[in-house]
């Protein structure tokens, strides 16, 4: 739908997906005087807590989702892997400014890959492999070590397998085929660090870019954004122009989450994308003019973009169940720069994301060092902050 008028506060926001995205969503969007209705099938849901209302429903039921269009006055989603009948009862019935386009592309690595291949941006050298021959075909040609991922599906290290000799392919292809999905194999790329930038776009094609964040993971799992991130300027603004590009020419509403590797030699490459607010951008809720998810919610009802200047630096740490208790148990001894988000999820299990926290301080170095001082994350390898 194109020519439409902003949407303005007041009007229902119905967010598909009632997880910790959705909740930063429309507790942004509250604060603009936005009201929210989320489709869950868990109740109460974190989502749900900060909404007006929760439609407990399976992401596959569409009654449900012709039960949320009903009362939306425009309608997002929080999580990429929207059920395709769903979201076709929802482009037909509602406004839906992301539409699926967007989604149909980044739900398979197949697709994602060759779409941004297309736009001139260097992506890793990939196959697409349907048979162990095929498997053993693709690895005489790209090498080893190799990345083989399963087309759809998989996050935090899910669904994925480092092949780093010949004779395990057999049981890899066995282990990610069971999957029944199709399968890609990438060639191993030796990045020094993985850097993920944010931009937004709405209706109208005004696109917003948020600083460069450096991101560390542990276990497959991120556990540290670094903002400014720590690599030279010329680095960060050739990041932030290929998010804009990338944004510009899929055309992107709402938010788009780019995650590059940056190698030695200074090359980029394009690893993932994420059609929404992601976790590495989670800084900007206390060190940006305008959070992410603010933006997210401008740019979905065509309001101008806020700006996404930096005002100080900062670390995003994520809270996983294992340190939500040593969290809790050290309140008290937080930087009083630290800004403590939690999720609502009733559960806490260990890898599951529980919160974060976002530590402001003149320098990232004296930012991550605070965070050393805390030792709630000293129970897992150590990072290498140098």
């Amino acid at each position: 739908m194109t020519n439409r008028t902003p949407i303005k506060p007041g009007a229902t926001i119905g967010i598909l997906g009632g997880g910790q995205l959705g909740r930063m969503i429309a507790l942004a969007g509250r604060a603009m005087g936005y009201r929210f209705v989320t489709m869950d099938p868990t109740e109460d849901a974190p989502c749900g807590q900060a909404a007006d209302r929760q439609i407990v429903a399976r992401y596959d039921d569409v009654d449900a989702a012709m039960q949320l269009a009903k009362i939306s006055d425009v309608i997002s989603y929080e999580f990429e892997n929207v059920d395709a009948r769903v979201a076709e009862v929802l482009e037909s019935q509602a406004y839906v400014p992301q539409g699926s386009r967007l989604l149909r592309i980044t739900q398979n690595r197949i697709r994602e890959k060759t779409a941004i291949a297309e736009l001139g941006i260097p992506v890793a050298p990939f196959r697409v492999i349907d048979s162990l021959d095929s498997l053993r075909a693709a690895i005489a040609d790209l090498g080893l070590p190799a990345v083989m991922k399963t087309a759809t599906g998989g996050y935090d290290g899910k669904g994925q397998w480092v092949l780093r000799s010949e004779a395990e392919l057999a049981e890899a292809y066995d282990t990610l085929f069971k999957a029944g999905t199709e399968l890609i194999v990438e060639q191993f790329v030796p990045f020094q660090l993985e850097l993920s930038v944010i931009a937004a776009r709405n209706p109208s094609g005004e696109l917003a870019v948020f600083p460069a964040a450096e991101n560390v993971h542990r276990e497959n799992i991120l556990h540290l954004s670094i903002v400014p991130a720590r690599v030279p300027d010329d680095i960060r603004q050739r990041a932030e122009a290929i998010a804009r590009t990338i944004a510009e020419r899929l055309d992107v509403v709402g938010l788009i989450a780019v995650e590059m590797f940056l190698t030695a030699n200074g090359e980029l490459y394009v690893n993932e994308l994420a059609p929404r607010p992601h976790n590495s951008g989670h800084y900007t809720m206390d060190a940006c003019v305008t959070s992410q998810f603010e933006q997210h919610v401008r740019a979905v009802c065509d309001l101008p973009l806020g700006s996404t200047e930096l005002l100080s630096p900062v670390v995003m740490v994520n809270i996983l169940g294992e340190h939500l208790q040593p969290v809790l148990d050290r309140i008290d001894q937080l930087p009083r720069t630290a800004k403590l988000h939690l999720y609502g999820k009733h559960e806490s299990k260990p890898k599951r994301k529980m919160g974060h926290i976002n530590v402001l301080a003149p320098s990232v170095e004296e930012a991550l060092a605070q965070i050393d001082r805390l030792e709630i994350w000293t129970n897992q390898a150590e990072v290498n902050h140098d």
